[in-house]
């Protein structure tokens, strides 16, 4: 008993049973890309047109053919199962192929939200930079700041440079 107890372990996968019955190999990828391009042409006009025309044709032969080369009397029983069999084909490679763009879907927007976050992230770095670069231009003096003060300097020397012209050329101040 303690040796069954030691060969099941769930951390390993368990060996592979074997079946009467061999299941087949697909490639699912292949098979998926059957399945979107199906599903892609029964969506179209070209296919809806193609649909009626056949049912029409299948109706008109079995309805005005003469009764010895009619294949499917009026109820159209077999045109129903036929129809039946092909939407019962149709549905799930339609199905497989919505999951398969669902996937896309998916990853495409994951790789969105990615690219979001890093353009949201670059700008909250640049708005951080313009803040730092305004903050520093503040302390610093600007052009026009300069020449106001240079003007006032002028101002006050020509200032100084009338007073001592009406003092006279030999009119000194006092020290």
């Amino acid at each position: 008993m303690s040796e069954s107890r030691a060969r099941v372990r769930l951390d390993q996968p368990r060996d592979t049973r074997r079946s009467l019955m061999p299941r087949p190999n697909y490639d699912a990828d292949a098979f998926g890309i059957f399945a979107e391009q199906f599903a892609r042409f029964m969506g179209t006009a070209k296919f809806l047109i193609y649909m009626t025309m056949f049912v029409i044709v299948w109706v008109l032969w079995n309805y005005l053919a003469p009764r010895e080369l009619r294949f499917d009397p009026f109820p159209f029983i077999f045109l129903t199962l036929m129809l039946s069999l092909q939407a019962s084909y149709a549905a799930p490679l339609i199905l497989l192929a919505q999951n398969r763009q669902e996937i896309r879907d998916k990853v495409i927007g994951e790789q969105d939200r990615q690219a979001n976050a890093r353009a949201h992230a670059d700008m909250e770095f640049l708005a951080r930079e313009v803040a730092s670069l305004r903050m520093a231009v503040g302390e610093v003096a600007t052009r026009d700041f300069l020449r106001s003060e240079l003007r006032g300097l002028l101002n006050d020397i020509e200032d100084l440079a009338q007073g001592d012209e009406k003092d006279g050329p030999d009119a000194r101040p006092a020290g």
